[in-house]
Formats: structure tokens, sequence, C-alpha cells
């Protein structure tokens, strides 16, 4: 049986895990005065996401898997105990992924579509997300779905993923970043690394004059990672 005092610990360290991530970016505010170079992260995600599409051929949302490094991961498991040494079950991990979800919603889960060049909006996750550990490894993969809030038939589709602050650094993982679950067969999937969004978004802002400048251009655009995929 959990004392008070040890549920109220775990309580408090479930709350400051779950604010982690959006605390950073938030703290990112205070070096948008500074030269893009002064911007570094704190924790490092690596990035495996599957775009899921209906029989009519429609995208109805991503399913993203978030490995967070070992630190961050290291760091999160503090005070928590599973049944076995070393190991933790979905069922333990639960209230973490949770708050981690939660926390998550006011930054738009770092995802951003467009589809035939207009923005489109994600639901919040629903029932099925979770956390998952690696005991090897010693990392937490965190699995939810984002369903779009309606499904759109996109002759051109991209999602981007990243921090706009740079203070979350996102990856693609080297193997298999992204998968088309039950797309046309004509659908061509294009995955754009951040070395090659840097030289993209340099070339967009030399044809920009200051004034035209999109607000949205920010450090941590520099390093997003894209998904483009274009069906007939």
């Amino acid at each position: 049986m959990v004392s008070g005092g040890a549920r109220e610990t775990l309580n408090l360290k479930v709350r400051m895990i779950g604010r982690l991530l959006p605390a950073l970016a938030a703290l990112a505010g205070v070096v948008m005065g500074c030269p893009a170079a002064s911007a570094h992260p704190h924790v490092w995600v690596t990035v495996k996401s599957d775009l899921v599409y209906a029989p009519d051929g429609s995208v109805t949302g991503v399913q993203h898997a978030w490995t967070f490094d070992d630190m961050y991961s290291t760091f999160a498991l503090q005070g928590l105990e599973g049944k076995k040494k070393g190991e933790f079950t979905r069922e333990e991990l639960a209230p973490l992924a949770t708050v981690n979800v939660d926390s998550l919603k006011e930054y738009d889960f770092f995802t951003y579509a467009k589809a035939n060049d207009k923005t489109v909006e994600f639901n919040e996750p629903q029932a099925g997300y979770y956390l998952e550990y690696d005991p090897k490894d010693t990392v937490l993969t965190l699995h939810f779905t984002l369903p779009l809030k309606a499904p759109v038939k996109a002759k051109e589709l991209s999602i981007e993923v990243f921090d706009r602050e740079f203070f979350v650094d996102f990856s693609f993982a080297e193997k298999s970043p992204v998968k088309l679950v039950g797309a046309p067969a004509a659908c061509k999937l294009h995955v754009i690394n951040p070395e090659q969004m840097d030289t993209m978004l340099a070339a967009r802002l030399s044809q920009l004059g200051a004034d035209e400048r999109d607000p949205s251009l920010t450090v941590g655009a520099q390093f997003a990672n894209k998904i483009m995929v274009k069906c007939p």
C-alpha cells in the first residue's frame, strides 16, 4: 500500500515530468531576441510516424512514436518503481503518459500539416496512447495518434514535426522513419531531413523582403522534419 507521503511525491513527480517539454518550449521566449545560434536543444526525440488513410483514399491522421533520449528518460523515471527491477509496464507508466499528452496539447504536439497547400488541424489524441520502456537502451517511447478534425483527400500533403524554439530536437529515425498505411498505391512518399530543410528555408527567406517574413519561420523551423506525399 502506498503511503500518503509517497503518493504525494509520485503525484508531484508526474506533474513535473509532464510539464518538462512545454516548460522548455516556453523558456525559449527568453532567447528569442538573441542570435539563432544561442538556441540549443535540451531534449532529443527520435521520431517514427505512420500516415493513416481510409479506404476512400483520404488521410485520417498520423500515428507518432517518439523515443526520448536516455538522459530525459532516466530523469522521467526517477521515483517510479516497477514490479520488476529495471522494467516498467504500460500500466505502470500510464499516469506519466497521460500527463505528457495533456501537456503537449498547448504546443499542438509539435506537429503541423497542410493538405493541398491549406493548413489542416488535428483533434487531440483519444484513448490508446501509451509509454513504452526499453530496458536495453533505457529509453522511453511515447505512442499516440493525432486524428485530423476532418479526413481529407490530398493530392499534396505535408507534415512537419519540430519545436519552433528548438528546445526540443526532433529527428526522424534512420530506418523506416515514415510509413503510409492504407494509402492509394500510386501515392509517393518523400522524407526531408533538417539539413535539407535548412537549405530550403534559407532559399525561401532570401526571396522575401523584411516586411514579408512569415512569423512562423522561427529558429526551430530550420530543424523541421518534413513528410511530403503526392497522390494522383
